[in-house]
């Protein structure tokens, strides 16, 4: 479906963009492939890998309206991956997360309709559901936008919806290669917040292959969660350093003990699929069908029982040491 489509990715020269672009020049021959950004050192860099007739490189903040209106004309599909990401770092700086999370989420709705695109997938993540900390709530408010966006469409084409999923195997600021770099230099213990604690464990590549399918799942205004393992923390640190011992320092300010995905305050609007699930809007549409199963490549599901929760710490799917060791390997393939 990307065959000879425009493309735009908010965020582009992240983690999920590289392997999102190098993904789609693999499988797809798309016209325009745009990534904006607001980085030109990082924009530089990735042309240096990047640098295909189809690829185009723009400068911009999802802060910026104008821009963004601007960047999306005559594209057909967007990804939304930009975010300020770093629970610390928005803690201490709360209104610019806002600015870009909240705010760039109604800039980047605002110039989708602006421009009639097609369908519109915003990334978020497990810390946007029972949020503790202002990151997890600024996702929350945007998937909460990008939902809503479906009314604000009325009659136009335009669809949003929303993927979320746990931990990204060695992406950038995340704990694996935190511990590789102190195992590289010569750690003599891995640091620990607490033994209980279990994350959604996921590859970079099944993130963007699961984004790719739910441009062909959507009806507009579902919240795709995949169905992925959970990781111990302590079974993470041994599988990446079985030798060295564990130094508990405790949870960090907005850390939770367990992530969820699928709230149990959610689960009256949540359905199950073979390999993933879906949670519904709480809002009814106005001008499009409220009926998500099946979905548009005719996948049936089942409702959920009520009071059902999709939690990390309770998860029957959990990585053994060797597993994920596996994982971690799989993750490191570029």
């Amino acid at each position: 479906m990307f065959d000879n489509k425009a493309i735009l990715i908010t965020g582009g020269t992240g983690s999920f963009g590289h392997r999102y672009v190098k993904t789609l020049l693999e499988r797809y021959q798309p016209s325009r492939l745009i990534i904006y950004s607001r980085d030109e050192l990082k924009q530089y860099e990735m042309q240096q890998v990047f640098n295909q007739k189809c690829m185009r490189y723009f400068i911009g903040d999802v802060r910026d309206q104008n821009r963004l209106v601007q960047a999306m004309r005559e594209v057909d599909y967007v990804i939304h991956a930009a975010a300020l990401k770093q629970v610390p770092a928005a803690e201490y700086n709360p209104m610019e997360c806002i600015k870009t999370n909240i705010h760039g989420a109604e800039n980047v709705i605002h110039a989708a309709l602006e421009n009639n695109i097609d369908k519109v997938i915003a990334l978020s993540t497990d810390k946007a559901a029972n949020p503790v900390n202002l990151y997890g709530a600024t996702k929350l408010a945007s998937d909460k936008l990008f939902v809503a966006a479906n009314n604000m469409a009325g009659r136009r084409r335009t669809q949003f919806s929303v993927v979320r999923y746990g931990n990204v195997v060695g992406s950038r600021g995340s704990v694996v290669p935190f511990f590789k770099k102190l195992i590289d230099d010569g750690a003599s213990e891995l640091p620990i917040t607490d033994p209980r604690m279990t994350r959604f464990w996921i590859t970079l590549q099944q993130g963007v292959d699961f984004v790719l399918k739910n441009f062909q799942r959507m009806h507009g205004g579902e919240i795709f969660v995949p169905k992925i393992p959970s990781v111990c923390i302590t079974d993470l640190a041994k599988a990446m350093a079985p030798h060295l011992a564990h130094k508990i320092i405790g949870i960090r300010p907005g850390e939770k003990l367990h992530e969820v995905m699928c709230p149990a305050d959610d689960s009256h609007l949540t359905l199950e699929f073979k390999d993933h699930y879906v949670i519904r809007p709480t809002i009814r549409y106005n001008s499009r069908s409220n009926n998500y199963s099946p979905n548009e490549l005719n996948e049936k599901s089942t409702p959920v029982e009520q009071g059902f929760e999709y939690n990390s710490g309770t998860n029957p799917d959990f990585l053994s040491i060797e597993a994920i060791k596996s994982f971690n390997q799989l993750a490191e393939t570029p």
